[in-house]
């Protein structure tokens, strides 16, 4: 071995032999110096998407702090990864979203070897309800069903199970239709019968038509609030997501949630890793806890939606079970949302469309 000249080597001064060995004296007896900084997993989600308790236990267990920030929307997430403005481990977007994202860039391939619990775990049953079953850049998280929730104390006998809900004059300015693109007009097109990934121009203006109709009897579109209003009893009917509906329902007898016989929106949430991702390690390690039984039923309790992790149903009390798991005849009347990126035409039609709806014209 060669020997190495002290000189830039480690070599030190007496002076500098003394100050390191009352540095290191210092940090023993723990005066003034500080330790560390743990390691920092930021996660970009939906509001109230991840109980308090499993980001405690992450943190305790992984020795790091988990930032959380939110979104309102798909889209508002998909612009500020997009613009380079969100300096994020893990998203959490919808599953018709995730093409983009990898289109662009913006997401990394997943390293299955450290998400053992992922393929252990996974709930087959639901292999037919997400885009992609290989998990090659997304893991599932949660599932929505979107539908109505209401307030049973003020629509009497009308029938809430249907589009045709939006149509009921007495209800006028007492219901609202969610601020989203995809689930408005998707809602235009399952009440004419058409699929809600539809690509056809004809059928696109027809359900345009439809939401406009609807717009003069609602009182706003609404993507987060629409629940507190239905709950204080401001509105009757808020076109909205189950786990709004079940949180209520859990607390209220007065709430309900209907599912339209046309058809309805099926999606997931799903975990992404950004391609600018700080911490890779940690935000495997995250979505690998996700997907621990007794951490899957922690999140179904707190935000009383199903997430498909087999063994966590059992772990969840009856009355939430019965309300948080959907039947197999529920996920054969729902559509999956899926991309439109491959169809430009079809995604111009849309957004064409929803400034007419919003514009009102």
């Amino acid at each position: 071995m060669q020997k190495r000249n002290l000189k830039g080597y480690g070599y030190m001064r007496p002076i500098k032999v003394l100050a390191g060995g009352l540095f290191a004296l210092a940090t023993l007896m723990g005066y003034g110096v500080e330790t560390p900084a743990k390691p920092t997993l930021r996660i970009y989600t939906w509001s109230d998407y991840i109980a308090p308790d499993v980001v405690a236990r992450f943190e305790k267990e992984y020795g790091c702090k988990i930032v959380i920030d939110t979104f309102e929307s798909n889209e508002e997430m998909f612009e500020k990864v997009k613009a380079g403005k969100a300096d994020y481990d893990i998203a959490m977007p919808s599953s018709y979203l995730i093409p983009a994202m990898e289109e662009n860039g913006m997401i990394r391939p997943l390293d299955h070897k450290n998400l053992p619990n992922v393929r252990k775990n996974f709930d087959a049953h639901y292999a037919a309800n997400i885009l992609d079953p290989s998990f090659f850049f997304s893991v599932p998280y949660s599932m929505t069903l979107t539908g109505f929730v209401y307030r049973k104390d003020k629509i009497g006998a009308a029938p809430v199970n249907s589009w045709d809900v939006f149509e009921t004059a007495a209800f006028k300015g007492r219901m609202s239709l969610l601020d989203d693109i995809r689930e408005t007009i998707g809602g235009g097109l399952k009440a004419l019968g058409y699929s809600l990934n539809s690509a056809n121009k004809a059928e696109i203006e027809a359900a345009t038509r439809k939401v406009l109709e609807w717009k003069r009897n609602i009182a706003k579109f609404e993507s987060e609030q629409y629940d507190v209003s239905v709950a204080s009893g401001d509105w009757f009917v808020g076109h909205g997501y189950s786990s709004d509906a079940i949180q209520l329902m859990l607390k209220d007898p007065n709430i309900g949630f209907a599912l339209p016989e046309e058809g309805f929106t099926i999606a997931f949430d799903e975990m992404v890793i950004l391609s600018g991702s700080k911490q890779s390690n940690l935000a495997h390690a995250f979505i690998n806890f996700c997907y621990d039984p007794d951490v899957a039923a922690a999140n179904m309790t707190a935000v009383c939606s199903p997430m498909p992790v087999a063994a966590a149903f059992a772990k969840l009390d009856a009355k939430l079970r019965q309300l948080v798991v959907p039947s197999a005849e529920t996920l054969h009347r729902g559509e999956v949302l899926r991309s439109l990126d491959d169809k430009p035409e079809a995604l111009k039609l849309y957004n064409e469309a929803w400034k007419r709806i919003r514009g009102g014209k």
